[in-house]
């Protein structure tokens, strides 16, 4: 017996009677031999980790648009904090911690530049719509190793794409990690916006620190022993109408006063107008595109597509620097 069946073995007979196991996972879209070393769960967390979208997470704006502090969350900061809340969650319900991880890790890979506000300027953009969670498996499927994707389990799929609060993951996993992402997100924020100047912690609805607590850390923790509390024994994963209330309370006044503020409405405005010029560039002529987004035209996509998966794909300051080049007069040194 190798490695990977004495850990298969041990989930069978270890995990929760609700977690996913590996042994029994539906595959992938193209079967391919099992490791000796690693489940087909740990494969697609080291798959996600290896990736160049997962490396681009670390210029990707979270919330503050290039901030000049050392201590404001990107995108992979982000996506770290919801794997580590995510695992502390799964491990004490006694779920599959390795699912839970991937998921986590490449529940982002499809965001872009400038975090929400690129997301909502493609969104108006693009006819279909434009939503991160439907990029990310389009990274996972047809963008990365240029083109040829990372052919990740169903399990770990299905989690990315219904992570957002309107969806329903299929596995308790990909529960944990939806939950996990609302509270990384609405208490790093309201940190960052701290750092910023822009809210004291003072400022926060008393409603809803009175019920989770001062500070990030503690009202992490409490939503954190909440889940674990009300979810234990059961097939679901839970958060009390309590703790809800008082988390989307947070999240509301988030919206309020940072999310939706004058700065950042201020910005939105030039983001649209860099993304907007970046694509209609791009989408004039495929010689203009790299052979990664080359191939995804290749392999029967439009370049329109290609065009908004180009975009979509770049960090911040890649977008930035391609805007200047393009669109930006150079100087001349003429003697």
């Amino acid at each position: 017996m190798n490695l990977r069946e004495l850990r298969e073995e041990y989930e069978n007979t270890h995990l929760s009677e609700f977690a996913a196991k590996s042994s029994g996972t539906k595959g992938r879209a193209k079967p391919q031999e099992k490791c000796d070393i690693r489940t087909e769960f740990q494969r697609d967390r080291d798959r996600i980790t290896h990736s160049k979208a997962f490396r681009r997470l670390m210029h990707k704006t979270q919330v503050f648009i290039s901030p000049e502090g050392d201590h404001y969350r990107t995108r992979l900061t982000h996506t770290l904090e919801v794997s580590q809340i995510a695992r502390t969650i799964s491990r004490a319900l006694n779920l599959n911690e390795d699912l839970t991880e991937a998921i986590a890790l490449g529940h982002d890979l499809g965001h872009t530049p400038f975090g929400h506000t690129g997301e909502e300027a493609l969104d108006k953009l693009w006819p279909e719509g434009f939503r991160h969670n439907e990029q990310s498996i389009r990274v996972c499927e047809k963008i990365e190793k240029n083109g040829e994707g990372l052919n990740l389990t169903w399990e770990v799929l299905d989690g990315i794409l219904n992570h957002r609060g309107c969806c329903s993951p299929s596995t308790l996993e990909g529960k944990v990690v939806q939950l996990s992402d609302k509270i990384g997100y609405i208490n790093h924020d309201i940190d960052d916006a701290i750092r910023a100047g822009q809210l004291r912690e003072e400022d926060l609805p008393e409603e809803s620190v009175k019920i989770l607590g001062k500070g990030s850390s503690e009202r992490i923790n409490y939503l954190i022993r909440n889940i674990i509390r009300e979810s234990t024994g059961k097939n679901d994963i839970i958060i009390s109408p309590e703790a809800r209330k008082a988390m989307y309370g947070l999240r509301d006044y988030m919206f309020e006063t940072v999310y939706t503020s004058q700065l950042q409405m201020k910005e939105r405005r030039k983001i649209a107008r860099i993304l907007n010029e970046l694509y209609n560039y791009f989408k004039e002529d495929e010689n203009r595109l790299t052979e990664e987004f080359k191939n995804i035209i290749v392999k029967g996509e439009t370049l329109e597509r290609a065009a908004l998966d180009y975009v979509a794909c770049m960090t911040d300051r890649y977008a930035i620097k391609q805007y200047t080049n393009i669109f930006m007069p150079s100087s001349w040194n003429v003697y």
